[in-house]
């Protein structure tokens, strides 16, 4: 296995936001999620798609993630989110991540208008990179076309390898579409891919990727994280197909709320099942369903504190 071009690798959990009844984050139970993550030797990607970090403020993640670090957690291991439309507000949350020792930050493109072209996205992460001006910093693009609508192209990798070879180290590639992420591993052999879902991650290990980061990581992470370290094992397609039968469960259902109503089932803690507008939390029927279908294949939270 090759040596990472960044600081990271392995299974990441975009870590979903819990929130109060008032709707406010709730730092004290994202720092004990993050404990429960770390426990099973997962990574934290905080502020990615499913940490609602689209739906929270520059300020309340500033000041979630300095709890996090306060708390000890270690910043070996994270990966927070700081993409957003408006570069002074990646600038602001990605120093922010350096000075705090962040591994690297996980930067969405700017999403809000479509159909731009590569000079301008180029010009869009050239000036991030160039205002947070630190050495430190290491930056994994983030490829979502199906939400964001705006993708990171071949083309635009390349340049961007070119101007900040040690800056510009990796992606993480929500696509869905394989074809892409094998495009990425044979254009870039020293770049490193994650795959956004665990169902390609032992594809993506046996073509050279660095693991994954992925929603259900959450819920499923020593699962998820054996399979990365056993992927040359005999049982690896095998385990494969017991992670992809387990996130297919979950994503029959909205993502998000799905995660939040299995943290709250199996820690015992209904706060768990609030969401941000305009998302909105699973009924009871779909809640009956989801619990019952987990259930069916023997689904467990172990450790998890309530």
């Amino acid at each position: 296995m090759r040596e990472p071009a960044g600081l990271i690798r392995g299974v990441l959990a975009p870590v979903v936001t819990p929130f109060r009844a008032d709707l406010a984050p709730d730092r004290e139970r994202l720092i004990a999620h993050c404990r429960w993550l770390i426990a099973q030797d997962c990574g934290l990607a905080l502020f990615g798609t499913n940490s609602e970090a689209n739906s929270q403020s520059v300020d309340e993640r500033m000041q979630l993630l300095d709890g996090v670090v306060e708390a000890g957690l270690p910043t070996a291991r994270m990966m927070p989110g700081t993409g957003c439309s408006a570069f002074a507000d990646t600038v602001r949350l990605t120093s922010h991540a350096v000075r705090l020792g962040c591994a690297g930050v996980l930067m969405l493109p700017p999403f809000y208008y479509k159909g731009v072209s590569d000079d301008g996205l180029f010009a869009y992460f050239s000036e991030v990179i160039e205002r947070v001006g630190d050495q430190r910093l290491k930056v994994y693009l983030y490829h979502i076309p199906p939400v964001a609508q705006v993708g990171i192209s071949l083309a635009l990798i390349e340049r961007l390898l070119a101007a900040y070879p040690a800056t510009v180290v990796g992606i993480k590639d929500s696509s869905g579409d394989w074809a892409n992420t094998k495009a990425m591993l044979d254009a870039f052999p020293l770049f490193d891919v994650f795959v956004g879902s665990e169902a390609f991650l032992l594809a993506n290990m046996r073509a050279g990727g660095v693991g994954c980061i992925s929603a259900t990581a959450n819920v499923n992470p020593a699962a998820i994280v054996g399979l990365f370290h056993q992927w040359r094992s005999e049982r690896a397609d095998a385990d494969q197909a017991a992670l992809t039968a387990t996130r297919q469960i979950l994503q029959a259902f909205p993502m998000i709320p799905a995660l939040k109503a299995t943290i709250a089932h199996y820690s015992g803690d209904e706060t768990w099942r609030n969401v941000r507008p305009p998302l909105v939390a699973l009924s009871p029927e779909q809640r009956a369903s989801l619990q019952g279908k987990l259930a069916e294949i023997g689904f467990t939270m172990a450790g998890l504190a309530a």
